[in-house]
């Protein structure tokens, strides 16, 4: 790059898009890359849901934050990020019957997220658990050289900003996709979904006996079959689509002891893969 002088006397740095309109599609198609830089390519972004895994207390949580001892005591690089569970729907129930846009639900959707990392690094605090903020995954690099296992909730910092839901005022960017896009930016080796399933169903197991189990689906292909009910959140298989670095998604049963060892550890059967292609 240099510096251009124009015809009244003022600089400009001489770049590609330097006169360019950024919504032009051949402009955009230009920046495409094969691959993009990964800062943290051994990392695993595991993100313990909210209502399935620590609201159900320490019978269920604590059990499984000593697998997350043990895998960082064997070698892996962990971030763990929490979803926001009962509280966040019982906000979201009282937002919505006073008339409260989706921007307000994205808030206080993250408020709830946070105050479970709050309780998860504390429960990890005597293995080196420390709560972080968004604006800490830059030092990520630094937390893990010391040992330590950060902790962060998962709602994305969309916050009032949150674009209006194509259905109803949930907000649409949840901790699923907190979590996906902070793999995503950090390059991240995988993003594994731990909550009280054995991962994603033709319909909800619940309520459907005849949903069947679905081990391994690539992303267009599940957007394609459009389900009436997700394990997920449908932003995640959007942003999983478009993505440049992390290539799937693992959802696995938390309540199953080892279940999350043998995921960090690479199994693939032990729960649900969603990858693209």
């Amino acid at each position: 790059m240099s510096l251009l002088r124009d015809a009244s006397g003022r600089l400009h740095i001489d770049t590609p898009l330097m006169a360019e309109s950024l919504v032009d599609k051949v402009l955009l198609d230009s920046t495409e890359t094969d691959a993009v830089f990964r800062p943290l390519p051994d990392l695993n972004v595991v993100k313990l849901g909210g209502q399935s895994i620590i609201d159900r207390g320490r019978a269920v949580l604590l059990p499984l934050l000593d697998e997350v001892v043990a895998a960082r005591d064997a070698g892996h690089q962990l971030l763990v990020t929490t979803g926001g569970g009962t509280r966040s729907r019982h906000a979201y129930t009282i937002a919505l019957d006073l008339g409260m846009p989706t921007g307000v639900l994205a808030k206080l959707g993250a408020s709830i997220s946070e105050q479970n990392a709050l309780m998860v690094s504390l429960l990890l605090a005597p293995h080196g658990g420390v709560k972080i903020g968004h604006d800490d995954l830059v030092k990520l690099p630094a937390y893990l050289a010391l040992g330590t296992i950060p902790v962060m909730h998962a709602m994305p910092p969309y916050g009032l900003w949150e674009e209006p839901a194509a259905r109803g005022r949930i907000p649409p960017h949840r901790t699923d996709v907190g979590a996906f896009l902070t793999a995503e930016v950090m390059g991240a080796k995988r993003c594994v979904l731990v909550n009280h399933e054995r991962g994603l169903f033709t319909a909800d197991p619940k309520k459907d006996p005849d949903a069947r189990f679905i081990p391994d689906i690539e992303v267009d292909d599940l957007m394609a079959l459009d389900l009436s009910d997700l394990v997920v959140e449908r932003a995640l298989l959007q942003a999983l689509a478009r993505a440049r670095s992390v290539r799937e998604v693992l959802i696995v049963n938390g309540r199953e002891s080892g279940t999350l060892t043998r995921a960090l550890a690479g199994d693939q059967s032990v729960g649900t893969r969603i990858y693209r292609q």
